[in-house]
């Protein structure tokens, strides 16, 4: 099968012949459609993400949506010929961007329906972010208010959704020329980060950037409000600043979810979330998708088509 192989970490990918994999007890072989890009695909090429958990040559992508081909030993939730999504293995290696991937049948779900698979593998790892930063970890509830920082981009985008589907009051920061595409998601507010502070007496911010926008969220919140970062990592003293202004900062890494995958479906079959897909790339034109998201001018999710 073809499969997109990285040798060394800050060199070009390049497209190579190497054996499909077999599903082990409790796995599915599923054949790939199409792969959702996110931005830690690229700070891993760089070496900059999660490289000390994988090895090389490595094979990028953790959105997948694609068919079942064959179940290993004991799997009874899917067979073959069935449609699925879903962000395996996460920050261990998936494989994504080839024609076949193994995983556990419980890090994957039926895809939703309504969406195709370009769509659908935009979804899980930036829809599973978006989703456990909002419900698992600042559990939103109605009436609240939500920042979403880089609301035009992969998991802003799904985040606002998110948040306005759990009846929040929502403000989407963006670059001026996507205002208008963050209204469209459903933003009450929408403003530009680069103007400073974007808003006050907030209960949760989801932030998606690091450095001095990280620390910058931090004044929006109301005392005792919650800040869940993305890029903590990237943010060195964010902790620090938010125990001098009262508030709180958690930072969080997205975990396989099939249930998270189930209620991201049932969103999509209410009407309330839908993936945006502004870019597509054949798969071997990874690199180019890479790029592209290191330009970080993305709006909505980067997606490559590995089969038909």
């Amino acid at each position: 099968m073809r499969a997109v192989l990285q040798r060394a970490w800050g060199d070009p990918l390049e497209v190579a012949e190497v054996p499909a994999p077999r599903p082990a007890p409790g796995d599915v072989l599923v054949r790939v459609v199409a792969a959702g890009v996110n931005p830690v695909d690229h700070y891993t090429a760089i070496g900059q993400a999660y490289n000390m958990v994988l090895s090389l040559p490595h094979t990028h992508g953790w959105d997948v949506a694609g068919v079942v081909e064959q179940v290993g030993y004991g799997v009874t939730r899917f067979a073959p010929g069935d449609r699925v999504y879903g962000m395996p293995w996460f920050p261990r290696a998936a494989g994504a961007f080839a024609d076949y991937l193994t995983a556990p049948a419980r890090h994957l779900a039926p895809m939703p329906e309504g969406l195709g698979f370009t769509e659908a593998a935009a979804l899980p790892l930036a829809g599973l972010t978006a989703w456990q930063i909002l419900t698992d970890v600042a559990g939103v509830s109605a009436g609240q208010r939500v920042l979403v920082s880089g609301a035009a981009g992969g998991v802003g985008h799904l985040a606002v959704q998110i948040a306005k589907a759990r009846g929040a009051h929502v403000i989407g920061t963006a670059s001026p020329p996507k205002h208008e595409f963050v209204r469209a998601l459903g933003a009450d507010e929408v403003t530009d980060h680069r103007t400073g502070p974007p808003a006050r007496d907030v209960d949760v911010v989801v932030q998606m950037f690091g450095g001095e926008h990280g620390l910058t969220a931090l004044r929006a919140l109301r005392p005792g409000g919650l800040l869940v970062s993305g890029q903590s990592a990237w943010t060195p003293g964010l902790h620090e600043r938010a125990a001098e202004l009262g508030v709180r900062a958690v930072g969080y890494l997205v975990d396989p979810d099939a249930a998270g995958l189930a209620a991201l479906t049932d969103l999509v079959h209410k009407g309330q979330l839908s993936p945006h897909v502004s870019e597509t790339f054949p798969l071997t034109e990874a690199q180019r998708a890479l790029s592209l998201l290191a330009e970080g001018r993305t709006t909505g999710k980067v997606v490559l088509t590995v089969t038909d």
